[in-house]
């Protein structure tokens, strides 16, 4: 990932359906922090709109 570091805190409210979904898809992908696997998931959701 990249290596700029991170220091914008972004409080957000989810659903336990997508704190849930967030987990599951951190385990699948050995992510080791629910941080990292949004940020990991934005990032992914950022490419897509390319």
């Amino acid at each position: 990932m990249d290596k700029e570091p991170k220091d914008v805190r972004l409080p957000i409210m989810v659903t336990q359906q997508e704190a849930t979904a967030i987990d599951d898809w951190r385990f699948e992908h050995r992510v080791p922090t629910r941080a990292e696997a949004i940020r990991q998931l934005i990032a992914l959701g950022l490419q897509s709109k390319r």
